[in-house]
């Protein structure tokens, strides 16, 4: 599922509802980014259904939410209408824990939390392009999980900055920085994968 620029064109929120696709199409800085078929793996897929199950339950009682894409992220650079913010993305899985972010046509501002699992054809393209993006937008962690590898890259935001990564094997536990109280249990999750 290789990611590819649409056009030359610049584009905003308002085109990418006149064109995108139910999942996988983004605008990062006005450039249309649109995955070609196919869909995610089987394990891509399995991965995001058990990381979001093991935060549904640990997020129970709170007034944060777990999602999972395609569900749209805009990011505006400062408080332009929808239509002409020019970055839109969909993590695979993110939390929200300020509902005024939430509307009906998904999420407006930066996640509290996310994670990309990364898949052989849109890694650099989560590692290269979408990074500093987050970065910039002010995500406070983002988790990229390697399931080939069984590996996990954990970038915090420090001063406005993510800095090196953090690299752990999906073994254990790991604590949400950004989201206390809340924990991955890779044993019990990993147990359950094909």
């Amino acid at each position: 599922m290789p990611v590819t620029q649409r056009d030359a064109q610049r584009h905003t929120y308002g085109d990418y509802l006149k064109w995108s696709r139910d999942y996988g199409d983004e605008v990062i800085d006005g450039v249309a980014y649109v995955r070609e078929p196919p869909s995610p793996s089987y394990v891509h897929q399995e991965l995001v259904v058990a990381l979001s199950s093991e935060l549904w339950y640990a997020l129970e009682g709170r007034s944060c939410r777990v999602c999972v894409a395609p569900l749209d992220i805009r990011l505006p650079s400062s408080d332009e209408p929808d239509e002409k913010i020019e970055t839109v993305v969909q993590p695979d899985v993110f939390i929200v824990c300020d509902r005024g972010k939430v509307d009906k046509w998904g999420v407006r501002g930066a996640p509290d939390w996310l994670a990309e699992v990364l898949s052989p054809n849109t890694a650099a393209y989560d590692q290269i392009v979408k990074i500093p993006l987050y970065e910039r937008a002010g995500v406070p962690e983002v988790w990229l999980l390697h399931p080939i590898d069984r590996t996990l890259a954990i970038y915090r935001l420090v001063d406005g900055r993510y800095g090196r990564p953090i690299y752990q094997e999906l073994n254990g536990q790991t604590l949400l920085s950004s989201v206390p109280g809340v924990s991955v249990d890779w044993d019990r999750m990993m147990a359950r994968l094909m």
